[in-house]
């Protein structure tokens, strides 16, 4: 059986504060995304594209998601199959390319995940369960592009 759920987000812009140069009639990519019941996001463009690097931008939260939900779908297969995961890092990295027309997409990006368990007999089950964390996530699943792993992992 299938099940639906539904998210919702809304954005808020205003030329009132955004306007940043009135002249070339150049608007601040500066936004808000509000999501009930939670802090609000204060979100911009890259700092390539022109956005307030100070902000967090569409591109970033994008990798977030993905880092994040690997993460999550990766301690619930360890969870599955008796591994006592201690610490888990990622330093992801996705590959942005740019048309001359603007136009632009995720080529691929590309998971680094640093796992620590406690079963030392596990370790290469540990590894292989990236590619079943990977089918199982939510976001990658929602991608046009690769998603690839690099893990490694230790024990302690």
């Amino acid at each position: 059986m299938t099940f639906k759920h539904i998210f919702k987000a809304e954005a808020n812009w205003t030329s009132k504060q955004n306007l940043a140069d009135s002249s070339k009639r150049f608007y601040s990519k500066s936004h808000q995304v509000k999501i009930e019941g939670k802090p609000i996001l204060n979100v911009s463009a890259a700092k390539a594209f022109k956005g307030d690097p100070s902000l967090y931008n569409p591109e970033d939260l994008l990798l977030s998601s993905l880092v994040s939900c690997h993460m999550m779908s990766y301690l619930y297969v360890c969870s599955q199959n008796g591994i006592e995961v201690l610490e888990y890092s990622d330093n992801a990295e996705a590959t942005l390319e740019v048309n001359p027309d603007g136009s632009g997409r995720f080529t691929e990006v590309r998971l680094n995940p640093k796992i620590t368990i406690v079963n030392s007999d596990k370790v290469e089950l540990a590894l292989e369960l990236h590619q079943k964390a990977n089918q199982l996530c939510f976001i990658a699943n929602s991608c046009n592009f690769p998603v690839l792993h690099e893990a490694s992992c230790e024990v302690i």
